[in-house]
């Protein structure tokens, strides 16, 4: 069967369609992305603006009009932290549903970290043993560790690369070089909120794998000198505290503007780098983690898998 999904994330509208069954591989048929960076139409207010509704309702009905063209047997839709935390986010997925007849299921911060914990599973199998998961979003980081398919842990933090770059780094957001002092406060902030995250998590026990996901962690890990994305999602890559710590110092002296010219730096991302590379190494050394396996399947294929094992005797 084909399947669609549709993430409605901080940064980016995502729909992915695959054709699969049960037990077998998903296989990437069709990939479409609207750069919306919804997190950013939130003011101080916590109301998501005029113009970012506007913006996620016609990503919404374009996905919706592709879902239809690439001829999708079924299609789920969800949304993150964006439209989880906007005080006007009832309404507006209302109005979604009025003007598109799509229901977006607004996830838990525990739920995306179980669903990607899921997918960071069968991705690497049961000979990953104890896993961790990282998974640093726009809005959120989440973190989860298990022996099985579901996490025996699944926290989620507001620590996302997108809310901390607006919270502390104005300037990067701007285009221009971050603040020093900032990047200090950051790290101190990420660092008192993960100290009683990490305490749960190693109490469930020592992780046998570390693994990261998310476009966070893959471009920290290019950077550092992992195989661009060209070399296929089944190319080994990792990313190790010693060369993140090299690509924070790097990203922290120089101006978005150039860093998007970078090699594997997304343009609509670069400003999100430095707050993404605080916020990674930080998880890392409270984690005692010397290096992350990434990972490239996550939250949308954690939901295409449970979907899949939904239909079991259907």
């Amino acid at each position: 069967m084909r399947l669609g999904v549709l993430d409605v994330g901080s940064n980016t509208v995502h729909l992915l369609v695959v054709d699969a069954h049960r037990g077998a591989h998903p296989t990437p048929m069709h990939d479409d992305r609207w750069p919306l960076r919804l997190a950013e139409h939130v003011g101080p207010d916590d109301v998501l603006s005029r113009v970012g509704e506007k913006a996620l309702l016609q990503a919404v009905q374009e996905a919706c009009d592709q879902a239809e063209k690439q001829g999708c047997d079924d299609f789920m839709a969800l949304a993150t932290s964006a439209v989880r935390e906007a005080r006007n986010g009832e309404e507006v997925l209302d109005r979604v549903r009025q003007s598109t007849g799509v229901e977006l299921q607004v996830l838990t911060g525990e739920d995306e970290a179980r669903l990607t914990f899921l997918a960071v599973r069968r991705w690497f199998g049961w000979s990953a043993g104890r896993l961790l998961v990282l998974d640093i979003g726009g809005g959120s980081l989440e973190m989860a560790v298990g022996i099985d398919e579901l996490p025996d842990v699944a926290l989620s933090l507001p620590l996302g690369a997108g809310r901390m770059t607006r919270r502390y780094l104005p300037d990067a957001l701007a285009g221009g070089r971050p603040d020093l002092a900032a990047l200090e406060e950051l790290d101190a902030h990420a660092t008192a909120l993960l100290e009683p995250a990490v305490a749960k998590l190693k109490k469930a026990g020592a992780p046998d794998l570390v693994a990261a996901t998310s476009k966070t962690f893959r471009t920290l890990a290019r950077l550092s000198g992992a195989a661009p994305s060209s070399a296929g999602i089944r190319t080994p890559r990792q990313l190790s505290l010693t060369g993140l710590d090299q690509v924070a110092r790097f990203v922290s002296r120089i101006e978005s503007g150039a860093l998007a010219e970078l090699p594997g730096v997304s343009a609509a991302r670069a400003h999100q780098v430095p707050a993404g590379a605080t916020v990674a190494a930080a998880s890392m050394r409270l984690l005692d983690v010397p290096f992350v396996r990434i990972c490239p399947w996550a939250l949308r294929e954690g939901v295409i898998l449970r979907r899949l094992d939904s239909l079991e005797g259907a």
